[in-house]
Parts: structure tokens; C-alpha cells; sequence
């Protein structure tokens, strides 16, 4: 059997427990009344909200929740898998604006062996794509560069979302 090495994921897998823990962060950022690098929201809407990744695979790294703490996709109401997909939508628009990758994966882990770190709060991933993101670096150095500062990109999202139009 081989194995690949990755521990710089060992922040998030022993983040784990406390996200276990604790309160649901991603409810403490769907109650949030302000938007800062602290909690990373950069837009919120009447059902749904997104904030940047934390822990991303890529820089612009989003995720599109409901507000409402609800793990089941099938269980939302229309009015909020409709507004989910729209901001969906326009998380990928700005994303394409803010940062031109050129292409972008989008997923969702339902249930925690689907790979959700959090199964009970259902979100949605943007993670942005450039030829080439794929490189030597994780696989011998054990290291994911992160081409941009957080609060560099929170700010230029936060300043994307700010007046953006759900279509």
C-alpha cells in the first residue's frame, strides 16, 4: 500500500474536535452582524451567506452555506436551495472577476464519510483553479502554498460582494 503524506492538513484534522466541541462556526458566522478577518464572511444574504475558507485547498477558497443550521440538502426549503444556487452563482462571477482562474471546482461533502468537516451544517465549496496550482510542492515538500494573504483576499471579496446582485 502506498502512502501520501500531507501533514500540513493536521491543523484542520485537530480542528476537528473543537468544531465538534463547540459551537458550529459556521452558525456563529451566519449570526454575525459584522464583516472582518476575524470570521472571514464576506457576504450575507436573507438565507445563505459566504465566507472564505479557512483552511482552503486554493486561495479564494469559499463556502456557500444556508444560515440556517440544517445538514441535509434535501431537507431546505425551495426559497433556500433557490437562493443557495444563486449565490452559488454569484460566488463563482466574482470569483472569476476578483481572481481569473481558470477554471473552478465546486462540491459539496454531504455527511461526514463524504468528507464533511462539518455534516451538520450543509455547505457549499468554490475552490479556484489555474494550470499548474498543481505542483511539487505538497507532494515532496508536505507543503500547500496559499498564493495570497487571507485578509488580502477577504478584503478584495468583501469588496466584490459589496453591491453585487444576485441574478
Amino acid at each position: 500500500m502506498n502512502r501520501l503524506w500531507s501533514p500540513w492538513r493536521s491543523e484542520y484534522i485537530a480542528s476537528t474536535e473543537e468544531r465538534d466541541a463547540g459551537e458550529c462556526f459556521l452558525c456563529k458566522c451566519a449570526s454575525s452582524t459584522e464583516f472582518n478577518t476575524d470570521n472571514l464572511v464576506v457576504a450575507m444574504y436573507e438565507h445563505t451567506f459566504v465566507v472564505l475558507n479557512r483552511y482552503p485547498y486554493n486561495a479564494g477558497h469559499l463556502l456557500v452555506a444556508p444560515r440556517e443550521h440544517q445538514g441535509d440538502l434535501i431537507a431546505l426549503r425551495q426559497e433556500q436551495a433557490h437562493e443557495l444556487i444563486d449565490v452559488l452563482k454569484l460566488s463563482l462571477r466574482i470569483t472569476q472577476d476578483v481572481l481569473s482562474p481558470h477554471g473552478c471546482n465546486v462540491g459539496a461533502n454531504l455527511g461526514r464519510v463524504a468528507g464533511a468537516g462539518v455534516p451538520n451544517h450543509l455547505h457549499l465549496h468554490t475552490v479556484p483553479r489555474w494550470s499548474g496550482d498543481t505542483n511539487f510542492m505538497p507532494t515532496i515538500a508536505d507543503t500547500k502554498v496559499v498564493s495570497e494573504s487571507m485578509n488580502e483576499l477577504w478584503q478584495k471579496f468583501r469588496d466584490a460582494f459589496n453591491g453585487a446582485r444576485i441574478e
